[in-house]
C-alpha cells in the first residue's frame, strides 16, 4: 500500500481518491541515474534493478575499476564529470534527462524485487503524484538497522523533472516535490560502507566539506561547542533514537556519529584560525 502526506502533513493510505489528473493508464517513461566513482561492489546489482527503466544515465568522476564497464554492459550512457559534490553533480547530470521521470540511486544501492514492482505500478497510473518516497533499509556493522534514526529512512527518488527542488548542504543533497508524493513502503536496499576503515574514511570527507561550508557561513566552532554538540548527538542517537536496540552495531554507530560532530566543530574553528592569521 502506498501513503501520501495531506495537506496537513499527515499521512493517510493512497486511494483512487488522490488521483484526479487524466494521465491514461501506461508506464511513464523514466531514466535511472547513478553518480558514480569507483563503484564496481554493487553497480551490477543496482543496474539489474533498474531495468525497467527506458534509459540509464551514469554520471562517472573518473572511476579507476570496472565501473564504466560494468555500465557499458548495461547500455547505459556515460558522462564524465570531475566531482564538485552531489548537487553540482546532479544539477550537471539533470540537464542530460530527456524522460519526464527520473529515479536516482546511489551506487551502493538497489531496489528490493516488492520496491520495483511498486514503482512500475505507481508510474503506470501515477495520477497527480511528482514523486514518490521509498524507504532505504541500511546494513551497517553486522545486521540491518531497524532504529538509530536509520530506518525508516523515507527518501524522494523517483520523481517527475519538473516536480520537485533541489536542495541541501554539501555533502548531501536532498529532493524536494512540490506537489503529492506518496510513500512506498517497500526497502532500496543499502550497504554503504565495505568496512569500519571505509566509513572513517567517509566520515574525514564529509566532515571537512561539511566544516568548509559552515565556515563560509560565518560559523564558529571551538573545544567548549564541539564536546556539547557531540555529546548531544550520541544521546539523540543512541537513546532517543533508540539506537541501544540496533545492539553493538548502535553502539558504534553513535560512536561514529559522535567523532564526526566532535571533529567538525574542531575544524571550523582551526578554519577560522586560519583565516586570522593571513
Amino acid at each position: 500500500m502506498l501513503y501520501v502526506n495531506d495537506a496537513g502533513g499527515n499521512i493517510s493510505p493512497f486511494t483512487t481518491a488522490h488521483i484526479q489528473g487524466t494521465l491514461p493508464s501506461m508506464k511513464q517513461r523514466i531514466t535511472g541515474l547513478i553518480l558514480t566513482f569507483n563503484g564496481q561492489r554493487l553497480l551490477e546489482r543496482t543496474l539489474e534493478s533498474l531495468d525497467f527503466c527506458d534509459d540509464i544515465l551514469v554520471v562517472d568522476s573518473g572511476s579507476t575499476d570496472a565501473t564504466l564497464d560494468i555500465a557499458k554492459r548495461f547500455n547505459a550512457r556515460i558522462l564524465h564529470r570531475a566531482w564538485e559534490g552531489t548537487i553540482p553533480q546532479f544539477k550537471y547530470a539533470f540537464k542530460h534527462v530527456a524522460t519526464p521521470w527520473v529515479i536516482t540511486l546511489d551506487q551502493d544501492e538497489y531496489l528490493s524485487p516488492e520496491l520495483k514492482k511498486a514503482i512500475v505500478d505507481g508510474l503506470e497510473s501515477p495520477g497527480t503524484a511528482c514523486g514518490y518516497y521509498l524507504r532505504r533499509r541500511s546494513f551497517y556493522f553486522d545486521r540491518f538497522l531497524k532504529h538509530s534514526g536509520w530506518y525508516p529512512d523515507y527518501l524522494l527518488r523517483v520523481f517527475r523533472m519538473d516536480g520537485f527542488e533541489l536542495r541541501g548542504i554539501l555533502p548531501h543533497e536532498e529532493f524536494h516535490p512540490t506537489g503529492p508524493a506518496p510513500r512506498i513502503p517497500h526497502d532500496i536496499i543499502h550497504y554503504p560502507y565495505t568496512d569500519l576503515s571505509d566509513q572513517l574514511s567517509k566520515i574525514s570527507a564529509y566532515t571537512k566539506a561539511t566544516a568548509q561550508h559552515l565556515h563560509a557561513q560565518g560559523k564558529r566552532g571551538g573545544l567548549a561547542q564541539g564536546v556539547s554538540r557531540a555529546m548531544g548527538r550520541f544521546l539523540k542517537r543512541y537513546f532517543l533514537q533508540r539506537g541501544f536496540l540496533d545492539g553493538r552495531a548502535g553502539f558504534i554507530l553513535a560512536i561514529c556519529d559522535m567523532m564526526y560532530v566532535f571533529q567538525k566543530y574542531l575544524l571550523v574553528a582551526e578554519l577560522h584560525e586560519q583565516e586570522e592569521d593571513r
